[in-house]
């Protein structure tokens, strides 16, 4: 009656564990950057960056289609190295950061391509506008950080009509086409 007993108060604690779950990861900004680049006067490309933006990962190394990532990036913060061009861009002809402080991408799907190449797919926000996208995260890699935290990191790069989401202001010939450029590092925890 006893092994009866136990046997049930092990299954049962089995039962109620929880399963191995997916690992989570914070983007950390002082290792990651959000950049972009965009054609001007069809002469020139201009480059520029966003300084403020938080990212959550969720990676399930058994099963990456369980995985997620959300990225939420604040428009006051871009940074194009001109003082006066980054005020204008934040005016309502442009990022109308008044309006709408955030741009955010919020993933749909993960699929993993090989070990070090996930296709990502997902809703990215601009504007108040909603669009899919798809792009490959690329690079992706593992390993331990200086205090010994684990850590995740990869890059990608995608293209985007920034017409499609409202932002209609000419700046010249392929000015509608940006360029976005992500290099991310992430702590597990």
């Amino acid at each position: 009656m006893r092994r009866l007993s136990a046997l049930f108060l092990v299954l049962s604690l089995s039962l109620t564990l929880p399963a191995f779950a997916a690992d989570t990861y914070t983007v950390d900004p002082a290792h990651s950057s959000v950049g972009f680049k965009i054609k001007h006067m069809g002469l020139s490309t201009v480059r520029g960056q966003f300084t403020e933006y938080t990212g959550k990962v969720s990676f399930d190394k058994a099963d990456p289609t369980k995985s997620s990532v959300e990225v939420i990036v604040q428009a006051k913060s871009i940074d194009t190295a001109n003082s006066m061009r980054d005020a204008h861009l934040r005016k309502a002809d442009f990022f109308n950061v008044e309006k709408f402080p955030t741009l955010s991408f919020k993933s749909t799907a993960v699929k993993k391509i090989d070990d070090a190449t996930y296709e990502i797919t997902g809703n990215f926000t601009l504007l108040g506008v909603t669009k899919p996208i798809t792009f490959q995260f690329v690079d992706v890699a593992f390993g331990k950080g200086p205090q010994g935290d684990d850590r995740a990191g990869g890059n990608a790069r995608f293209k985007i009509n920034r017409n499609d989401y409202g932002m209609t202001k000419s700046v010249g010939p392929g000015s509608e086409t940006v360029e976005i450029e992500l290099a991310f590092e992430a702590i597990k925890g």
